[in-house]
């Protein structure tokens, strides 16, 4: 079963998807002018900004909930596997990914706001099946339909449930010897009492959580990089050396080819920011505002904080502790030792405390993707139904294996990233002409 799945997940994530998804952010990065750079701080001016329009939820709390979806086990799970699979080389493709990433982000919140609707309650709907359908026509919509059917399964199967679960469990019994089973559970039972509040519950709890995670995180990376300060300009060489001749490391590392490095750190780079997935602008629209530009450079940030800091902080921090060339250590007890050795046992906790906050928020960030797709195809007389069964898939995350669980997840994220690309290349004379409209008023 797991040799199945991962000659499914080699087929998925080789080499037409990943050109496709870097190709789709080089081109709308060259069209764009490169915007991710020259408007970067205009973006993180927005998020501050007075809302105006109509939404169902402000500016800030659109990208609270996007980064609670993002910012989860990709930032301290996946770096740490792309880096024991694809050697200190993965993560500059991590960054490559994420800064042509930014203007794929970019877009998708621009076409979010652009063809956003509502729904039979009254409440925002938005996101790839919305502009495939409403931006490219009618006739697309088996393309929107095949988008929806892949995010659900990215909600039940993916970056929504096991994942996270798995992350959660596994980190609190390596820490605490808690049963992953019981905790599973626990975490279902808290899970259901805030999605069935909806998108204003999941985006309250994101506004609070996910800034105190981040910050708490970034500091913790940062006294373990300082303190192995002498080893931060042998990390970055290892990154750049890596990224394109290959790393053969000692300590029972079996080494991993330049294919390897750059195949593993798009994929878990895409992971880890979604960006070009088609997630985040499920999110942003909801978000209440006029401007679909504003919207997409107020998206984009979130990979830039999501990937350039965060994973980046993740990665240096695995390097210079030396800790990725241990036999044995992988995912999150591998991020664990890096933390250990600093820190000792105190900063082992700490890090458990970070990835069960991260790795909560992002089930609750992608019950609310896979419940607007769920939507977009069922209506929203069956929305508990949905609930229900996205609370039964979070029980069940406790009991399945990592391997197993990672190669399901990079599947059905390839699946999702298919027609959403499909469409940001259709649609890209819009983003284009919307950009220059803007400024060029703003002007």
């Amino acid at each position: 079963m797991l040799d199945f799945f991962t000659a499914l997940d080699n087929i998925v994530w080789g080499a037409p998807l990943l050109i496709l998804l870097v190709g789709t952010g080089i081109y709308l990065s060259i069209r764009l002018g490169l915007l991710q750079v020259l408007k970067l701080p205009k973006a993180f001016k927005l998020i501050f900004a007075d809302d105006k329009g109509e939404g169902d939820i402000s500016s800030f709390a659109a990208l609270a909930t996007a980064l609670a979806a993002t910012v989860g086990t990709g930032n301290i799970v996946g770096v740490a596997t792309a880096i024991k699979a694809g050697g200190p080389g993965a993560l500059f493709w991590m960054w490559v990914a994420a800064f042509f990433g930014m203007a794929t982000k970019y877009s998708e919140g621009l076409l979010a706001i652009k063809y956003r609707s509502k729904d039979d309650n009254g409440e925002i709907s938005g996101g790839p099946m919305y502009y495939i359908t409403n931006g490219m026509g009618k006739h697309w919509k088996p393309l929107a339909v095949f988008f929806a059917v892949a995010g659900i399964l990215v909600a039940f199967l993916g970056i929504g449930t096991f994942s996270q679960v798995n992350s959660i469990t596994s980190s609190l019994e390596n820490s605490f010897h808690f049963s992953p089973k019981i905790v599973s559970v626990i975490i279902a039972v808290i899970v259901a009492i805030i999605i069935f509040g909806g998108i204003q519950s999941i985006s309250k709890v994101s506004e609070k959580l996910v800034p105190f995670m981040a910050v708490i995180y970034i500091i913790a990376t940062l006294s373990v990089i300082f303190i192995n300060a002498d080893q931060i300009i042998p990390a970055f060489k290892a990154i750049f050396a890596g990224a394109f001749t290959g790393t053969a490391a000692v300590g029972g590392f079996t080494g991993a080819v330049v294919k390897e490095a750059i195949q593993k750190g798009i994929a878990r780079g895409v992971f880890s920011n979604e960006s070009g997935l088609g997630s985040a602008p499920i999110a942003a629209a909801a978000a209440k505002t006029e401007q679909p530009v504003e919207q997409g450079l107020i998206s984009m940030t979130g990979t830039f904080i999501d990937t350039l800091i965060i994973c980046t902080l993740t990665g240096i921090s695995i390097l210079v502790t030396g800790k990725w060339t241990v036999a044995g250590l992988e995912g999150a007890p591998l991020t664990q030792a890096a933390f250990s050795s600093v820190f000792g046992t105190p900063g082992s906790l700490a890090l458990t405390l970070c990835l069960v906050l991260f790795a909560f928020t992002t089930i609750l960030g992608w019950s609310y993707y896979g419940e607007r797709c769920f939507e977009f195809l069922f209506g929203t007389k069956y929305i508990a139904v949905y609930r229900t069964i996205f609370v039964i898939m979070v029980s069940l995350g406790g009991f399945l294996k990592l391997e197993l669980i990672w190669i399901i997840a990079d599947i059905v994220n390839g699946l999702m990233a298919l027609p959403n690309l499909i469409a940001l290349l259709m649609l890209s004379p819009i983003i284009i002409k919307e950009t220059k409209t803007y400024f060029a008023t703003k002007k």
